[in-house]
């Protein structure tokens, strides 16, 4: 039955995406709407103002020439609608001219007569004040959807009135109401492409989300070995599709090497197990017959310790395999790297002799201290003087040496064997890898590896010189110490007690 993504995931993404879209036009309308609005009203109050300006002149030449031709003022009316209309045609104002001489003592309560008034109606109060102020200075006033433009009108050089122009602004505000209704129906196509995209989108990426957690079942079901889709896109979803392929390489190559280690465990176990058990029943059964042979009886005993030491072996590396991946607490202390390259060598000593291998351990003129735990250095040491003396031919010298090196404290062991061919250098410290070298000698193939994680534990590096010299050279480099302070003297007193 084919498993499939929740669609919740799909709905969150769509809701998302057009969330954000929503939030974005919402957004550009608060920004651009109402400054629109404002600017339309100040550039039609300018533009009023610019006409008015322009005709101020031409009506106070109209008013000069009917003062020297002293034309009655019931006339002035009917003279002044040629310049007046002109304003009027351009502006499509609402034109009144006001005589100082016609404003009486209170003109609010006794409205005064106009020279001149386009419509021929009841004058606005507001209208009235803008005006009057107009007879002092210019004045233009924005009240609500009306904008008043009022400059004084001068004859002679002395103040004759004020020429007022009244227009309703709503040519601004039906271009807004047009920009808006044109905004919401962009914003609803676009909300609706956005949906389209998001839908595709999701289900893309979904698509592909979904083809990777098959991909993690069926791996969890069948094992590393089943198919894994490719993913070659540059995103996320493709990094995250090439990161468990790389899981999946990651665990065939531990599927392989615990195949390897259960075949290498069975046999290298099996086999000390099963001549232990020969040389028990043959003792066993030559004791019960009273034929002993004390020489082969010997010979079976030295058979059965070489086993036993072989099965102690394959344990210890097995308990130290153990202790590191259970991240047991190491020591860090100084620790004099001569001491110790001296004590191990004496422990390979008689070995070395039975291989009838010179076996030399070269030691600094001062001391030589690293940071370290001292168990680790030793069992470190050990491993690489074991894998000398058991993969270096006959006869052949191994050193194990201590020295300051470039501002490290260095453990060198060398032998003068084959060497390590390139193509395996890479690989020597992985688990349960056994060289070409290795042939029919017993291990798992974990010395090495535990070397270098006890080395690396400890701050330091285990590594395989790739110098062209004849032999393998084991380098573990460690960072130098200072000597430890001696102890006080009450404290000596104590351990020498």
């Amino acid at each position: 039955m084919r498993r499939r993504l929740p669609a919740s995931l799909r709905w969150r993404l769509l809701l998302a995406l057009v969330a954000t879209s929503a939030v974005t036009l919402a957004a550009t309308a608060l920004v651009v709407l109402p400054p629109l609005q404002d600017r339309l009203r100040s550039q039609s109050a300018e533009s009023l103002e610019v006409s008015v300006e322009n005709n101020r002149t031409a009506v106070e030449a109209e008013l000069a020439r009917l003062g020297r031709e002293k034309v009655p003022y019931d006339q002035y009316r009917f003279e002044l609608f040629p310049v007046a209309n002109e304003l009027n045609a351009q502006t499509n104002a609402r034109v009144l001219i006001l005589d100082e001489t016609m404003v009486p003592s209170d003109p609010l309560d006794s409205p005064p007569g106009f020279l001149y008034d386009s419509e021929f109606a009841l004058v606005p109060r507001r209208t009235l004040q803008a005006a009057i102020a107009g007879f002092y200075e210019p004045v233009t006033t924005i009240d609500g959807d009306t904008v008043r433009v009022a400059r004084p009108l001068t004859v002679n050089g002395k103040l004759a009135g004020s020429l007022v122009a009244e227009r309703e602004l709503d040519e601004a505000a039906q271009l807004v109401d047009q920009v808006r209704t044109s905004f919401l129906i962009a914003a609803a196509v676009g909300l609706s492409i956005a949906a389209l995209l998001a839908t595709a989108l999701s289900s893309t990426l979904l698509r592909r989300l979904g083809r990777l957690r098959t991909a993690a079942l069926r791996i969890s079901d069948e094992g590393p070995e089943s198919a894994m889709p490719h993913d070659e896109r540059r995103d996320e979803v493709g990094d995250l599709a090439r990161a468990i392929a790389r899981m999946q390489e990651e665990l065939r190559r531990q599927e392989a090497a615990r195949r390897a280690f259960v075949s290498t465990a069975s046999h290298e176990l099996r086999t000390p197990l099963t001549m232990l058990q020969g040389t028990m029943e043959l003792l066993e059964e030559d004791i019960r017959s009273g034929r002993l042979d004390e020489l082969d009886a010997l010979r079976q005993v030295s058979d059965a310790r070489t086993q036993l030491n072989r099965l102690s072996a394959l344990s210890g590396e097995l308990l130290d395999l153990s202790r590191l991946d259970a991240a047991v607490q190491m020591r860090s202390e100084p620790v004099e790297l001569g001491e110790i390259a001296r004590a191990v060598a004496a422990e390979f000593e008689l070995r070395a002799r039975e291989r009838r291998t010179p076996l030399s351990a070269i030691l600094p003129n001062g001391p030589c201290w690293g940071r370290g735990d001292p168990d680790a250095v030793a069992r470190v040491v050990r491993i690489l003087l074991d894998n000398a003396l058991r993969y270096g031919p006959r006869g052949a010298p191994v050193r194990v040496k201590a020295q300051i090196l470039e501002g490290l404290a260095v453990i060198t062991v060398a032998d003068q064997g084959a060497g390590i061919p390139p193509d395996e250098r890479g690989r020597i410290f992985e688990r349960f890898h056994r060289g070409s070298a290795a042939g029919s000698a017993g291990g798992f193939g974990l010395g090495l590896a535990i070397g270098r994680e006890l080395a690396r534990r400890m701050g330091g590096e285990l590594s395989v010189d790739a110098a062209d010299v004849p032999g393998t050279r084991f380098v573990l480099a460690l960072q130098s110490a200072h000597a430890p302070a001696d102890p006080p003297r009450g404290e000596r007193d104590r351990v020498s007690a």
